[in-house]
């Protein structure tokens, strides 16, 4: 087992390294540019899986040291079509207006390659809506929260107040669903540490 745990995080995302930081694991993390076009016919389980396994290759290509390399693709779906990061604020509140008062699935799907080996794992979360007013939409643009958002939302920041029921992972929705990456670092024996110091309640 891997006493002192370190892999490469292939992504540029604030709220994956938070993640990994909080079950205690050590990273290097590498910015990757992966093709987030969807495909003609893909479905959005697809989707995240090639997404996620493009950004790890790309990672484990750039990568000089011999460590495993972790990438993550999350994505809201509505009616079966990925929503994405809004372009602008039309786009953002296009999107917020879809999903008011209905229920949408998160795709979150993780891929670890290490030397030779590749895994995937993937979680939906099922996450429903409050109705929300275009002045709710406004403010919330004005908050700058929504922009490089998925589905033009943060559910670990203010975007929590427009979700009325969540059935699945909250760290998935975050964009890293932990119970399935700690499954997948067990694969090259890393194991979350459990003597981390808990904060106080």
């Amino acid at each position: 087992m891997n006493l002192n745990p370190r892999i490469i995080l292939a992504s540029a995302s604030p709220r994956r390294r938070e993640l990994l930081a909080q079950i205690g694991v050590g990273f290097d993390t590498l910015t990757v540019e992966a093709d987030e076009t969807p495909q003609p016919g893909e479905k959005p389980d697809q989707y995240v899986h090639r997404v996620a396994a493009e950004k790890s290759l790309l990672g484990q290509k750039s990568c000089q040291e011999s460590f495993p390399v972790l990438g993550a693709d999350t994505e809201v779906v509505l009616d079966g079509k990925i929503f994405g990061k809004p372009d602008d604020f039309d786009h953002a509140r296009d999107m917020l207006m879809h999903l008011s008062g209905r229920e949408h699935r998160v795709f979150s799907a993780v891929s670890l390659r290490f030397g030779g080996s590749h895994w995937q794992a993937l979680s939906i979360s099922r996450v429903s809506f409050r109705p929300i007013t275009e002045l709710e939409i406004e403010a919330y643009w004005a908050s700058g929260e929504p922009r490089g958002k998925a589905g033009a939302y943060a559910i670990q920041g203010l975007g929590a107040v427009f979700v009325e029921r969540l059935e699945g992972s909250f760290s998935g929705v975050m964009g890293l669903p932990l119970f399935e990456t700690a499954g997948l670092l067990r694969m090259v024996g890393i194991r979350i540490p459990m003597h981390l110091k808990l904060p106080p309640i």
